[in-house]
């Protein structure tokens, strides 16, 4: 008998992602209705969705990333295993369910800075070098 969706047994749909931020007590929301109330947190989030995530904390500018989902090296070997034991219709499962990915960046980590610290920072202009200054 072959193992259908062998990523999906393996791997499972879904992930541990990690929040950690400087300072840490920062909240945490995802564009996809979890949230924390105070870094550093862990969610157990979906492998097959990106989404964006905002963390914020009073007297902090807030920022906001972007978390993909793309194949990982594990999951692309557990899908290549699948497609030749399990076959095409497990394969379809593991892609489908997401199993053979993984969320980008884990751990998300994050430093925030004051509003002074963010506007000294767009004040300060990035040390660029040209080819044939000495």
């Amino acid at each position: 008998m072959s193992l259908p969706a062998c990523a999906t047994v393996t791997r499972g749909s879904s992930q541990q992602f990690t929040v950690e931020s400087t300072p840490p007590g920062a909240q945490v929301s995802t564009s996809n209705g979890f949230e924390c109330q105070a870094t550093p947190c862990t969610f157990r989030m979906p492998r097959k969705d990106a989404f964006r995530i905002t963390v914020a904390k009073d007297g902090y500018v807030a920022q906001i990333h972007e978390i993909t989902s793309s194949v990982s090296g594990a999951g692309g070997t557990a899908m290549a295993g699948n497609l030749l034991i399990g076959g095409i219709i497990g394969g379809a499962i593991d892609a489908t369910s997401g199993a053979m990915n993984d969320l980008k960046p884990n751990p998300l980590v994050v430093t925030l800075r004051t509003p002074a610290e963010e506007a000294a920072a767009a004040r300060t202009p990035a040390a660029t070098t040209t080819s044939g200054d000495q």
